[in-house]
């Protein structure tokens, strides 16, 4: 059985959502490439968890409401999807982009949710240690530098045709809005990451050359009693290039959350 696909309006906002699933609520984060389809991750943890993967507004189908401004309004518009949906004890599950929502989720309001799996996520800076620059980067070298295995980077297929174009300017504009200046960080982050009261999985490739490795100890040292996964031989999306390790370290940190 396939994935289902609806939408929800929030805030006058209107997005679009894939779910799948049944058991406890998971809601994945996506990131700046956006979420255009239903992954191999997805479908393994569609077995046995209630799978919700909305497109965040400003990205791909969604609507981009004059409201966005920053990852806090999405973290806000989440909190608020969650009430809407009528979720209790929500899994949230985050990469880059959607971690850094994820994370600013859960220091407004903690107790929304269940537990955090934080995926190589945007959101601080660690000094000395600059990010790979998205916003300037051909498509071509986004590709290359998102994988540590090239034949994952050759396989990205590139935008054909005018819809597909558009939906991939729509993304990169608003990623720049959200995240151009500072650059993926939100320089009060830091200070509010002990407030984070459940439990929290930072996951990250040791070859990540968007976020480098050394920041996933970082993150991991501002969240209290939060754990650490870093997959060898890996670069920034260890949802797509070890899909499998990935959805199985998730299954068995969300059965230990439960």
């Amino acid at each position: 059985m396939s994935h289902q696909e609806t939408s929800a309006t929030i805030a006058g906002c209107r997005v679009r959502i894939m779910r799948k699933g049944e058991g406890a609520p998971l809601l994945f984060l996506h990131g700046i490439a956006g979420a255009d389809g239903w992954m191999p991750f997805m479908e393994t943890l569609s077995q046995t968890h209630d799978v919700i993967v909305p497109e965040h507004p400003g990205f791909g189908q969604s609507d981009t409401p004059g409201w966005l401004d920053s990852v806090g309004d999405l973290a806000y518009f989440y909190l608020d999807l969650i009430r809407e949906l009528q979720l209790d004890d929500v899994h949230v599950v985050g990469t880059s982009l959607g971690g850094w929502i994820a994370a600013e989720m859960a220091i407004r309001d903690p107790g929304a949710l269940k537990s955090l799996t934080l995926v190589a996520p945007a959101g601080i800076r660690v000094k000395g240690v600059p990010p790979g620059d998205i916003f300037l980067w051909s498509a071509e070298e986004t590709a290359r530098n998102l994988f540590h295995d090239q034949a994952f980077a050759a396989s990205v297929p590139l935008p054909a045709g005018d819809a597909e174009l558009l939906a991939s300017f729509k993304n990169r504009e608003t990623a720049a809005r959200l995240g151009w200046n500072p650059r993926l960080h939100n320089p009060d982050l830091p200070k509010w990451l002990h407030r984070i009261a459940v439990p929290t999985l930072i996951v990250w490739g040791d070859d990540d050359k968007v976020l480098p490795v050394a920041y996933a100890p970082a993150y991991r040292d501002l969240i209290p009693g939060a754990a650490l996964e870093v997959f060898p031989a890996c670069g920034h999306l260890p949802h797509v290039e070890k899909a499998a390790e990935f959805a199985e370290t998730t299954l068995r940190f969300l059965h230990k959350a439960a």
